[in-house]
């Protein structure tokens, strides 16, 4: 993802994250720390066309990463991007020298859920009213070693979400 990516993922984050989607500053703000010798964010984008069809996010701090967003336009669902961008991501976490890979997700987004379960992240706890301004409750998943996940090793297939 890069600066002129913004408009349109902020689109898609709108239409599918209405309640909370993120804002321009949040984006470029991530964007700040995904290049050069200091990097601790990895951010990319889909598109089909020229059209952003998706895009993910990903922050490290020492051995540990967390999955910050994932998003696929709703034409998109169902053809595997999300697994994708997953695997992009979960590439990164394992480049980066990360052994564990957390993130929440929506207690109702059971979509979502099913993609990381068969990636091997597992529930292991909840955060109460994490989604404001809608007071929804999170569940926190957790992967151990992330490069076991990915495309051609042991756990990690072809996946299609």
């Amino acid at each position: 993802m890069r600066w002129w990516d913004i408009d349109p993922v902020l689109l898609m984050e709108r239409e599918l994250f209405p309640e909370d989607a993120w804002s321009r500053g949040m984006f470029w703000s991530e964007l700040a720390h995904a290049r050069g010798p200091g990097a601790s964010r990895r951010y990319v984008v889909a598109e089909t066309d020229g059209r952003v069809v998706g895009y993910a996010g990903l922050v490290t701090s020492g051995e540990q990463a967390d999955v910050q967003t994932i998003a696929v336009a709703r034409d998109h669902w169902g053809t595997g991007l999300g697994a994708r961008l997953l695997t992009e991501l979960l590439r990164a976490a394992t480049a980066f020298e990360c052994t564990e890979v957390l993130l929440e997700c929506r207690v109702d987004n059971t979509r979502a859920q099913r993609l990381y379960e068969r990636f091997g992240f597992e529930p292991i706890g909840f955060r109460r009213g994490y989604y404001q301004p809608g007071n929804v409750d999170a569940l926190v998943m957790r992967l151990t070693d992330p490069s076991t996940s990915l495309p051609g090793t042991e756990r990690g297939t072809d996946n299609h979400a």
